[in-house]
């Protein structure tokens, strides 16, 4: 009897004594697994910053080496479309397959987004970094209206159409203060104005209605609109302009030309994917103060990289438009939805019910053992 009774305890010291390093282990591996989540976070959220604030600068140092905006945005096109499909390979992200049907469904969605960054090449190309940004944004104006008249949504607040008068009134005082206006540049951004806010619009209706994942709308995205380089190549004449660069012995395919172009496609596809992974790992806010940040750090770059800027009138304006976009994000922002607030509070009185209950059946259970 004693050697049975000896045993249990030797057994449950025995699991005490394992027992003590198995949590020590847990909780070294808890603060490991939320060091690299944290560590994760803002490296993406780096590589964010980086890529969005970059990219108009690299973008208008590309197509002035390399003056073939259709060329150029083709080969983004199969840059940023060759990536999806050999990260879908190696299980780095998941995109819908390929469907023909769901092609020729996609295909007006194509020829706009193909639209929207061609004229963002063509107004690089004839005009300045800020004249970009402002444009770029006076977008949510005309998407706001798009959106109640295209897509039944209500109109704006108080405060959204505040925030929109914001960034018209900015644009205007950048607008009249450009001593770099030109017909051509301005006939491109006001082109560019139009594509875009038909593409966001268009867009939303179709990511309402086709079914298609994030990196499925890249893919579909990238590709169609790369199919759609040979006409532009004919209605443009693209082609002949490269022939006749071509023929000259230029020196477009010098180093110089070639960092550039390809520092452009590599981070056009690595705004896709710092963007779509920091939609999933920050809040809608964080993702708001990364956009304002990456837009101050383009303008400052602007600023330093190059000497064809804004005067200081038209940087004010600038400005103003940016603190437009902040209020803009501000009051289209959705709060929380309360009805799951309030189940998450009955899941935890439910809880706690329950752990009464035990608690009781547990006392009543060594009462009655007491008793006999």
């Amino acid at each position: 009897m004693s050697v049975e009774v000896e045993n249990p305890k030797a057994g449950g010291e025995e699991q005490k004594g394992t027992g003590a390093p198995s949590s020590a282990d847990e909780i070294k591996e808890t603060w490991y697994s939320g060091l690299l989540k944290l560590t994760s976070i803002y490296g993406v959220a780096a590589g964010y910053c980086i890529s969005a604030s970059l990219l108009s600068i690299i973008n208008k140092w590309a197509v002035m080496k390399f003056p073939y905006p259709g060329a150029l945005t083709a080969l983004q096109y199969f840059t940023s479309a060759a990536g999806v499909v050999v990260c879908g390979w190696f299980r780095v992200v998941e995109h819908d397959s390929l469907d023909l049907l769901t092609m020729w469904r996609f295909l007006p969605a194509a020829v706009m987004f193909y639209l929207s960054l061609f004229t963002n090449s063509e107004l690089l190309l004839h005009a300045n970094v800020d004249t970009f940004i402002v444009f770029r944004s006076l977008v949510p104006i005309f998407v706001a209206i798009g959106e109640t008249l295209f897509l039944h949504q209500p109109w704006p607040s108080l405060k959204t159409w505040l925030s929109l008068a914001t960034i018209f009134g900015g644009s205007v005082l950048y607008v009249l203060t450009d001593y770099q206006f030109t017909v051509m540049a301005y006939s491109w951004a006001v082109a560019y104005l139009v594509s875009m806010t038909i593409d966001f619009v268009y867009i939303k209706h179709v990511v309402m209605t086709i079914g298609l994942n994030t990196w499925g709308l890249v893919l579909y995205n990238n590709l169609e609109a790369l199919l759609l380089f040979p006409l532009e190549l004919l209605i443009m004449g693209e082609l002949k302009k490269i022939e006749h660069g071509i023929s000259d012995e230029s020196d477009w395919h010098s180093f110089g030309v070639v960092l550039p172009v390809g520092l452009s496609c590599f981070f056009g596809l690595a705004i896709s994917f710092f963007g779509f992974s920091c939609r999933r790992a920050i809040s809608a806010a964080g993702y708001t103060v990364l956009g304002v940040v990456n837009k101050l750090l383009t303008v400052v770059i602007n600023l330093v990289v190059w000497d064809k800027h804004s005067t200081f009138i038209g940087t004010v304006g600038l400005l103003i438009c940016m603190l437009g976009g902040i209020m803009y994000q501000q009051s289209t922002s959705k709060p929380k939805a309360v009805p799951e607030v309030k189940a998450e509070h009955t899941d935890e009185e439910q809880q706690k019910l329950l752990e009464m209950q035990s608690n009781n059946n547990e006392k009543e259970v060594t009462q009655s053992h007491q008793g006999k």
